[in-house]
């Protein structure tokens, strides 16, 4: 009888899951990147951005249950909607982390089975979770027991000498038994040993073909493709054959081109300029110093604001002479408004 009402409660939160993942927009989504996509770099892309979907850094789910909760997994109400990423493989812990990013406020929790690094396959989460279906589904299965908030997954299409459709489609198909209905599929498998996480981007040829297939075989899952996606018109051409695009490291290098993103996937017709995102995160700066935070930890993801256009030097030079040691002071920040008025007025010019 037990087991009976254990089995009736997972298939309803499976249905409010359900009900709630079609309600997220993941047409577009910003990867989770280490040291990269921390609350004040989403802070700053959400600036430019309000349709695409965003993700935390992966996060260890001993980090969120043992670690200072508030300082890893604190957000501000402008970053959402918003997926916190864990990495994990102990299924008590993996469905204590499910409600915690519930109660907490985020809109999806996505687990880790992408990540090929050396200390992540130690803790035995990440990519090498790909050789263990079983325990991934026990997992994800206990995640959509304890909460009411979508439960995705993001992996790698093989590993190491596995790039085989047959054993992708089994192990997406385990997983979606359990209660996840979206998958974002990295298209490139995972080299394990010999091959550092950022050889793991390059190096590993893209396979877009089996992703695709992956779609078409399974018309009822949610299929995000992701990896080596920079423009806007690969963008639309993927989600001819897919359900949304993930797009990493050129968001990061260039962070303003999330604007033709809303002005060809979105059809936004207000967007804000250079100018006015600059305005927008120097009042965002200014409170954050005020409760402690340092410059340089909001500043250093500016960098490529003005990435291939004219004064892009000028802005870096800026940055780096002023606002990326420790001890950056704020009242240099103000100063940057010069800058980013003059760089204005040039590309104006051209």
């Amino acid at each position: 009888m037990k087991k009976l009402k254990k089995l009736l409660s997972a298939k309803k939160k499976l249905s409010n899951q359900n009900i709630q993942s079609n309600n997220l927009n993941r047409k577009v989504s910003v990867a989770p990147m280490m040291d990269c996509t921390d609350r004040h770099d989403r802070f700053f892309l959400r600036i430019m951005s309000k349709n695409v979907m965003l993700y935390t850094e992966m996060v260890a789910t001993k980090s969120v249950l043992y670690g200072d909760r508030k300082k890893i997994l604190s957000f501000s109400t402008e970053e959402k909607p918003l997926a916190l990423q864990v990495g994990g493989s102990d299924k008590k812990e993996l469905s204590e982390t499910s409600k915690i990013a519930e109660d907490m406020g985020y809109d999806e929790i996505n687990l880790n089975l992408g990540c090929p690094s050396k200390k992540v396959q130690k803790n035995m989460f990440g990519a090498c979770l790909m050789k263990e279906p079983d325990l991934v589904a026990d997992c994800i299965y206990e995640m959509v027991s304890k909460s009411n908030i979508p439960v995705t997954a993001k992996t790698r299409i093989g590993f190491d000498d596995t790039e085989d459709f047959n054993y992708l489609n089994e192990f997406i198909l385990k997983i979606k038994k359990a209660g996840c209905k979206t998958f974002i599929l990295h298209a490139r498998k995972a080299i394990l040993k010999g091959l550092s996480p950022k050889q793991n981007l390059n190096i590993p040829k893209l396979n877009y073909e089996m992703v695709y297939k992956i779609k078409k075989e399974n018309p009822d899952l949610e299929i995000i493709i992701n990896g080596g996606i920079s423009k806007t018109s690969e963008i639309k051409e993927h989600l001819k054959l897919c359900d949304g695009v993930m797009i990493g490291r050129s968001i990061y290098q260039n962070p303003y081109s999330l604007i033709d993103i809303e002005k060809e996937i979105f059809n936004t017709i207000d967007n804000p300029t250079r100018e006015q995102v600059a305005e927008k995160l120097l009042e965002y700066l200014e409170k954050e110093v005020k409760l402690g935070t340092k410059v340089n930890h909001i500043m250093r993801h500016t960098v490529g604001l003005y990435h291939g256009q004219i004064g892009s030097k000028n802005w870096k030079r800026y940055l780096s002479d002023n606002m990326m040691a420790r001890d950056s002071d704020f009242q240099k920040a103000k100063h940057i408004m010069t800058i980013v008025q003059n760089n204005e007025k040039a590309n104006q010019n051209i």
